[in-house]
């Protein structure tokens, strides 16, 4: 009776020992199947169609037509700008044309004595700065070197989301690419050393080393080049880590000042006649005017107020009154006063831009939009500097220009690049020492060529070690004997 027992029971052990034991990897099994089915067929689909490989192809393509333009750059001279330690930049390039004419940040060979440029080949040569313009941070440099391949480019304004591409040498890692996309455009971000910021934000990496690099679309062409990474308002440029933010001059802007400097050797740029602020920056003394505070009450959105319009300047003869606000130039907002300068600074003379404005009607409780078509004329760096002028003019400096070989030969003396003093006043102080035909070839040991370089280095204040106080400057000045002396100059 007991084994008779005992034998179900052991059937029913043995029984759901098979369940815990085989059950289980039987399970096991099928799983395994199903994921070695699930990655056979995975490893198909990547053979047949890679999208992934498809865009690794294309980001090598990018790679390599933009590469052999891309150049690193190092720039050295015995005095640094902003004073300190003698200058050390290392910073990027690219090639402009077949002539050898390359593209740089003004920051990174500003004040230079010398400057070393490789190739992507490896190759190493010297540079020569052909001009700088100061205001949108651009220089142009000239190599000599066989077989350059000139950069392919695109004024298109790219907008936000494209993917985009970085090259440079950040931290000197040379030709080196980051990749990212457009985070947004017509951005200002307060930069201490450029004057018009109208720039492309972009996320790719883009760190110290990187200024003066080709910014790029998918197609391989530049868009723009680095330039700054923000690091919050009256930021100093080629300072800082990369957080995100990388800002970038775009291409329309670098067109038009390097083919000018390439031409001319200075930047000729338009002047409308308006001085404005910030709809946002109304200040409560201002709401006494009836024209202010009907701006505060009715009109809610951006723009820039004008707050003066020169006497028979284009914005006045365009029919454009105090009070007015801009919205657009030319379709581009101008949310930030800052946007309206930088604008038409970097607009031909002669050129017609179309200003769309709203204009307040206090005695009406609103205003009105419309659009008026202005024609600019060209700036003048002397009535903008008008207070520094006045003290360079009673100093004895009764007429400066941009020396060029045309300037220089009216005056019968040879041709140099900096600012040719065509005329001193007789009985002044500069009368008997410094003659007309003489030329200004720097201020405070850094180099200028042309007059709007020459008053933008005086109000930045780049004095030399041997200047007594920030109220003078020292002139390096090159007399038509052939001698050049240094001249201190008083800025009161």
């Amino acid at each position: 009776m007991k084994i008779q027992t005992l034998v179900p029971a052991a059937i029913v052990a043995v029984a759901a020992l098979l369940v815990l034991v085989v059950t289980p990897r039987a399970v096991r099994s099928l799983g395994q199947a199903r994921i070695d089915a699930e990655r056979v067929a995975a490893k198909g689909r990547l053979g047949e169609h890679n999208a992934l490989e498809e865009l690794n192809q294309a980001t090598r393509d990018v790679a390599s037509i933009v590469e052999p333009s891309v150049l690193s750059l190092t720039a050295k001279g015995s005095d640094s700008p902003r004073g300190g330690a003698p200058l050390f930049n290392t910073g990027s390039a690219w090639v402009y044309d077949v002539y050898g004419h390359i593209v740089t940040n003004g920051h990174v060979v500003d004040g230079a004595q010398s400057i070393d440029v490789q190739l992507s080949t490896g190759q190493i040569v010297g540079a020569q700065l052909v001009g700088i313009d100061l205001k949108t941070d651009i220089a142009v440099l000239r190599i000599e070197a066989d077989d350059l391949t000139p950069a392919q480019r695109s004024i298109d304004i790219p907008t936000q989301g494209e993917m985009v591409f970085a090259f440079g040498s950040p931290f000197d890692f040379r030709f080196s690419m980051s990749a990212g996309i457009v985070s947004g455009i017509g951005r200002s971000a307060g930069l201490a050393d450029v004057d018009y910021e109208n720039f492309i934000q972009v996320d790719a990496a883009i760190n110290p080393g990187n200024s003066g690099g080709p910014l790029c679309d998918i197609y391989g062409r530049v868009i723009g080049m680095n330039t700054a990474i923000a690091t919050g308002r009256g930021s100093t440029l080629g300072q800082g880590q990369f957080g995100g933010i990388g800002l970038a001059i775009p291409m329309d802007i670098i067109e038009f000042v390097v083919s000018q400097l390439i031409e001319i050797g200075e930047v000729e740029k338009g002047f409308s006649g308006v001085a404005v602020q910030s709809v946002s920056s109304i200040l409560a003394p201002q709401l006494r005017d009836p024209l202010f505070r009907c701006i505060a009450e009715h009109f809610t959105a951006d723009g820039a107020v004008v707050t003066r319009v020169s006497a028979a300047s284009p914005a006045e003869l365009a029919g454009i009154r105090v009070g007015d606000v801009i919205t657009s130039i030319d379709g581009v907002k101008t949310g930030d006063a800052g946007r309206v300068p930088s604008i038409i600074g970097t607009r031909r003379p002669g050129q017609t831009v179309e200003f769309h404005i709203w204009r307040p009607h206090p005695e009406e409780g609103g205003g009105r939009e419309m659009t008026l078509a202005v024609a600019l004329t060209k700036r003048d760096p002397q009535v903008e500097a008008a207070d520094l002028a006045d003290l360079l003019r009673r100093y004895g400096f009764a007429k400066l220009a941009t020396s060029t070989s045309e300037a220089c030969a009216a005056l019968e003396v040879p041709h140099r690049r900096g600012v040719l003093v065509q005329e001193v006043t007789p009985g002044s102080n500069l009368a008997g020492i410094v003659p007309a035909g003489a030329i200004i070839v720097a201020v405070g040991g850094q180099s200028v060529g042309n007059v709007e370089e020459f008053y933008v280095r005086l109000a930045r204040g780049a004095l030399s070690r041997r200047s007594i106080s920030r109220a003078s400057a020292v002139l390096s000045i090159a007399l038509p004997t052939g001698t050049l002396g240094e001249f201190e100059i008083p800025l009161r």
